[in-house]
């Protein structure tokens, strides 16, 4: 799955808390998304600047479900993560056995493979510990950094009821 794929079938109100987070934390990264999907639509950013944040919000999700916007919803959901939830990639990293740099950024390659077993247990412990959507999200989106993605993630992904997008 592709980041504007995810950005069509996410529950609204994640990524509403993901703009509302980004809005309140960075501030500029917020103002810079908004003038790059506008001016990918041929708008300016008034026109989004404009509205109430909900709507904002609603014509951002809007433009990130689009094909154009790929690379630009990848981008934020990284930065949302990397700087939101650091405690989920760190506890994520750590259940698999992959190195970091204790702020849940990824020392060196990603492995080639991930281990069934510490696959399974790491997801009921960030389940357990987490709001299950937001797993769901990060696996979703660390699915994204290899070109096919790791099998039995996606497997799961798609297997396992409490990982549902929307």
């Amino acid at each position: 799955m592709t980041a504007f794929e995810i950005y069509q079938k996410i529950d609204p109100s994640l990524i509403s808390d993901m703009f509302l987070w980004i809005r309140e934390n960075d501030r500029p990264l917020y103002k810079s998304v908004i003038a790059t999907l506008t001016a990918n639509r041929r708008l300016r950013p008034v026109f989004v600047e404009k509205k109430p944040v909900p709507e904002q919000i609603a014509w951002l999700h809007k433009a990130l479900k689009l094909k154009t916007s790929d690379t630009v919803g990848e981008h934020l959901f990284q930065v949302y993560f990397m700087k939101g939830h650091q405690d989920l990639l760190i506890a994520f990293c750590d259940g698999m056995g992959i190195k970091h740099d204790g702020e849940g950024s990824v020392d060196g390659a990603l492995p080639e493979t991930l281990d069934d077993e510490k696959l399974k247990t790491t997801i009921d412990t960030l389940v357990g510990s987490h709001d299950p959507k937001i797993v769901t999200l990060y696996l979703q989106v660390f699915n994204l950094q290899t070109a096919t993605g790791w099998n039995n993630l996606s497997g799961l992904l798609e297997s396992d009821d409490r990982l549902k997008l929307a």
